[in-house]
């Protein structure tokens, strides 16, 4: 299953052809999550990055040319980048030349290009970041890496490589410097510490902090990993073992539980040699005393006390941990995070949308804080999964679709903020996802940002039928019917090249004006200049024969009567030509004055049937077989050649449906939905819009 997102473009006949290419949007910087209590510091659950205004990220502007001039291919390969941006080939094709060229300029200039269509490639965030260091622009490539982390804060080895940088170029000997790493620490662990893979960030910390001589610092790290299910669990575990072995408690609990582990093992000991000491006493001589024990000293007995003591403790945070890990583990087996390293993702993995369900269900902190905490964690933990689960897919509407319906319970900004994500980077050309928008900021009230999703998508996108009838839907609830009315008016002028679209905006504009506007004139108008350049689409003759039945039978049956004959000398189908006719036959049935007149219309059918070659005589008996009708009841024929001795009143087929009727409900030949229906003119998709695969370009 290919994961490059497909760009969904037009061909010369107006329909949408998919290729496989990716987005060109700006690139928003989601904020970088608080800490929590169970994998930061602070006992304050973060929201999930979502997202700013996408505006808010920006590459710095490329510095001028220090080097000459460009590479020989560069030229080339920028252009074949930018004509076709939604094309990754092109852009890898750019970025190895300028690799290999060792040309800083154009390979900034590739990168930065680059990361504004594809945030989430973190390895050519790191290529950049190590670019601007080998230049010598420290404080160059640590905006770089800052820039990615927003883009990207779930990346483990983005942060490593930033943290690796700041390790590499700070002077460690001015105070702020740890102080500074220890903070970079932190936003990281809160970012990507909940990641099922994020056990070498973790690691890379606890090192740090015992690199820097804070033991206590270490263990407190330890605690909280511990307490995280991730991949290495075990490992870190046993490390802590490690750890306490290696050094003296005192030097690596913190002094609260060490007093109070010291103290209890103290208690327990002297109850214990209470008990030996009488059990001593009655062996020992008389006159022999107890040898005295210094007060106040810490034996090396105790502090082994106190480390079984210690890992009591832990072995049950443990366990509980153990527990989490086993319940996601054949889900995290399944799991592939790669995105730009692996464009296209394989046919058999595991629903991300079924571990984000399990991750809901089987959460159970390993303590016993409140329900408001045990709802936030667990909270964050699935907002958490749905950013992990988006790294991969990126490219498929359902899961932003699904972490939209999430959030929107929550928070109506957030939900926004994700649709900004999704629309503006990542599924750029797929509408569908642009018109829940649209209809997501119309139902909460924002129709200023409603117009303007849809007329962003219908500039990268133009042509595009079910857009302009959206904006034109949009503008008519709002109460703007001269707005919708010049949209549609708009669509009919703009599609005069392709007939098969013109005659669909030309329907679409008179029923406005007829069931809205009350103006059955312009109505007809439309309609009637529709045909002059589609003379041949029936569904044009039908809706202005709907739109004169519809009307005053007394005014309209000459009107009528001009519509059948209209679309007789149409080159229509001979079927649709006899079902014309016999619409015209039925209207002077029902509303004429005059016998004569209706016997008159009844032999221009005839005639029509014998001309066309029909066999079937429906104005007379509606659908039956003929031949059945030829025979008598003793099954002898009858010569069709004898005309009857008097003329047979015609029995025509039901009532047709007129235009002022819900003609989307009628399934005879003038049903409106048969527009959307008969393969012969396309799927405009409109009984279903949402369904984007149908397909909206109906062919020319």
């Amino acid at each position: 299953m290919a994961a490059a997102e497909g760009c969904e473009e037009m061909s010369g006949n107006g329909e949408l052809v998919e290729s496989s290419a990716m987005e060109a949007p700006e690139v928003p910087a989601p904020p970088l999550p608080e800490m929590t209590e169970e994998n930061g510091s602070a006992a304050v659950v973060p929201e999930a990055p979502v997202g700013p205004d996408p505006a808010s990220f920006s590459m710095q502007p490329a510095a001028v040319d220090e080097e000459g001039e460009l590479p020989a291919d560069f030229e080339r390969l920028w252009k074949a980048a930018h004509d076709n941006p939604q094309d990754f080939t092109s852009w890898t094709d750019l970025l190895q030349y300028c690799e290999q060229e060792g040309h800083v300029t154009s390979s900034r200039r590739a990168l930065e290009a680059f990361l504004v269509r594809y945030p989430l490639c973190y390895g050519y965030w790191k290529k950049f970041a190590d670019l601007e260091r080998r230049v010598g622009l420290n404080d160059k490539a640590e905006e770089v890496c800052i820039q990615g982390l927003q883009a990207i804060p779930l990346s483990v080895d983005l942060w490593i490589h930033y943290i690796n940088l700041l390790l590499g170029t700070l002077d460690m000997n001015l105070p702020e410097s740890p102080k500074r790493i220890r903070s970079v620490f932190e936003d990281a662990v809160a970012a990507a510490g909940l990641d099922f893979h994020s056990d070498r960030l973790w690691d890379l910390y606890v090192e740090w902090e015992k690199e820097q001589g804070n033991m206590k610092n270490a263990t407190a790290v330890l605690d909280r990993v511990l307490r995280v299910p991730t991949q290495l669990y075990n490992t870190h575990y046993d490390k802590f073992k490690e750890h306490l072995n290696n050094h003296e408690p005192k030097e690596v609990l913190s002094p609260e539980e060490y007093e109070e582990l010291r103290e209890l093992c103290r208690q327990s000991q002297k109850a214990e040699r209470a008990e030996q000491s009488q059990e001593e006493e009655k062996e020992r001589p008389p006159g022999e005393e107890e040898p005295a024990t210094p007060e106040g000293t810490d034996t090396e007995e105790l502090m082994q006390k106190i480390r079984e003591q210690v890992l009591l403790r832990r072995d049950k945070v443990y366990q509980d941990n153990e527990g989490e890990v086993r319940k996601r583990w054949h889900f995290e087996d399944a799991v592939s995070l790669s995105f730009c390293d692996s464009l296209l993702l394989q046919g058999d993995y595991t629903d991300p949308n079924q571990a984000i369900t399990e991750e809901s269900e089987v959460m159970a902190p390993p303590q016993e804080p409140s329900e408001d905490t045990i709802a936030a964690q667990d909270d964050h933990r699935v907002r958490i999964l749905f950013e992990r689960c988006l790294i991969a897919c990126a490219l498929y509407e359902e899961f932003w679709s699904r972490y939209i319906q999430y959030l929107e319970a929550q928070s109506v900004d957030e939900a926004r903020a994700v649709y900004k994500r999704a629309c503006e980077i990542h599924l750029a050309y797929k509408p569908n996802i642009h018109m829940h928008w649209a209809t997501f900021e119309e139902r909460h009230g924002d129709l200023t940002e409603a117009r303007r999703v849809l007329e962003a998508l219908e500039k990268k996108l133009p042509g595009l039928a079910v857009v302009r009838i959206r904006r034109a839907a949009l503008e008519r609830r709002a109460g703007q019917l001269d707005q919708s009315e010049a949209l549609l008016r708009e669509g009919v002028a703009e599609s005069k090249e392709k007939p098969t679209l013109h005659a669909f905006y030309s329907i679409k504009l008179a029923r406005l004006l007829l069931k809205l506007g009350r103006d059955p004139s312009s109505a007809r108008g439309v309609l009637q200049e529709a045909l002059e350049i589609s003379p041949d689409n029936d569904k044009l003759h039908m809706n202005l024969l709907e739109l004169e039945v519809s009307g005053d039978p007394w005014a309209s049956a000459s009107a009528v009567q001009e519509c059948v004959t209209r679309a007789l000398a149409a080159p229509l189908e001979p079927h649709t030509k006899i079902l014309f006719s016999q619409r015209g036959l039925q209207f002077a049935e029902d509303y004429s004055n005059s016998i004569q007149s209706v016997l008159s219309v009844y032999e221009e059918h005839q005639k029509l049937l014998k001309e066309l070659g029909g066999t079937k005589r429906e104005a007379e008996n509606g659908d039956e077989d003929p031949e059945k009708l030829s025979k008598t009841d003793d099954g002898s024929a009858v010569s069709a050649q004898v005309p009857p001795t008097m003329p047979h009143v015609p029995i025509t087929t039901p009532p047709p449906p007129v235009m002022g009727a819900d003609m989307s409900a009628q399934t005879g030949y003038g049903g409106y939905s048969s527009w959307y229906q008969q393969p012969q003119y396309g799927s405009y998709g409109y009984q279903n819009t949402w369904n984007y695969n149908q397909g909206y370009y109906p062919p020319s």
